[in-house]
């Protein structure tokens, strides 16, 4: 196997865990358990949060920006959005030192030549030390750039992510929370990207009403964006955490999707062909599939998660599934869990109560 080169600044996924929070962020730390767990996760590293902080110091930032936002109030609008312009300026037009550039680069080139691509395409992706806390949510605060290629726009991306920590949300919601701006730190995942032929999302409990009995998945065809953004009404199936059985099925009309232009790589919003629209996107074996793997990362974590999935195929009836993320359900799994199925008066009828919980449909 191709190694990735060591260094504080740069972390490969297969060394990342739930430890290693305040250095890689909670993305880069999931995914790192994911692979702990065996499960299939797009290749990559994490730029730490120690390259985050010595890059400030290199650029003079870390003072400067904590003066900026000295005594600004969540309810400042104008101030806030005015302090947030200044502070990503600042950091997108810093400099990266030659040493973290060359650590970097070399880990992308190795990276590229363990997927036999050159210039491989990646994500790249934010990955805060403060995200998925009990009690506040920083999830989708900072940003995500996708089909990046070659090292300067690496890079450039890598700082994008870096400033984002800092937008007008960001800063406003830590002000509100108590948050000091200076102890949430940036970390930001490399990696892979997939070129789905379908993708969402899947919750281990019923998001609309908690139950942990079932496995909610929600899908499109091409990325997952369309179905994160809330572009599309996607296609949503249940399934029935022991038997394992498709109880109930949504087919939506799904009218655009997200792809790229093979030759530029360029992300494409196209409209689905109007025979495509109401058809299922994804079949009844990866239904199964993905709420096996659902079961694993639950189990493994040992709470109900929340989780973006892709499907990259070779032929249209087969491909391999990719978890792209996973981190901890933060509304339901805050409240007291109930049993699957009540109490039965005999270990039969509990027995029968668990199979017939979810009835399997055709």
């Amino acid at each position: 196997m191709v190694r990735n080169v060591p260094s504080p600044d740069v972390i490969p996924f297969e060394e990342c865990d739930i430890t290693m929070v305040a250095r890689v962020g909670g993305k880069c730390a999931s995914l790192g358990e994911c692979l702990r767990a065996k499960i299939a996760v797009p290749p990559g590293f994490a730029v730490t949060t120690d390259a985050y902080q010595v890059f400030l110091q290199d650029n003079h930032l870390s003072d400067k920006i904590m003066a900026r936002l000295e005594g600004i109030d969540d309810a400042q609008v104008v101030e806030i959005e005015n302090a947030s312009r200044d502070i990503r300026e600042w950091i997108e037009t810093g400099t990266i030192s030659e040493r973290m550039e060359d650590v970097i680069a070399e880990n992308y080139r190795i990276l590229s030549k363990r997927s036999r691509t050159p210039a491989l395409p990646v994500a790249v992706r934010s990955s805060a030390t403060a995200e998925d806390l009990p009690g506040a949510s920083f999830a989708g605060q900072q940003d995500t750039f996708l089909w990046i290629r070659g090292v300067d726009q690496l890079l450039l991306k890598i700082k994008k992510c870096w400033s984002s920590l800092f937008t007008a949300r960001a800063i406003a919601y830590r002000t509100s929370m108590g948050f000091e701006h200076s102890k949430v730190l940036i970390s930001v995942a490399v990696q892979k990207m997939v070129r789905s032929f379908t993708a969402g999302v899947m919750f281990t409990l019923n998001p609309a009403t908690g139950d942990r009995a079932t496995v909610v998945i929600d899908s499109n065809y091409g990325f997952g964006e369309s179905v994160v953004s809330g572009e599309v009404t996607p296609d949503q199936f249940h399934v029935n955490k022991i038997t394992m059985d498709v109880t109930k099925k949504t087919i939506s009309e799904k009218k655009i999707y997200y792809t790229t232009d093979p030759e530029s790589d360029q992300v494409l919003k196209l409209e689905l062909h109007p025979e495509r629209q109401k058809q299922q996107s994804i079949l009844d074996e990866e239904i199964l599939e993905l709420a096996k793997l659902g079961k694993t990362i639950e189990e493994h974590y040992g709470r109900p998660m929340d989780i973006e999935w892709a499907t990259e195929k070779g032929l249209p009836y087969k491909g391999q599934i990719y978890i792209l993320q996973s981190r901890p359900e933060t509304v339901w799994s805050q409240k007291e869990a109930k049993p699957v199925v009540e109490p039965k008066g005999s270990a039969i009828e509990h027995i029968i109560a668990g199979l017939i919980k979810g009835r399997s449909i055709t």
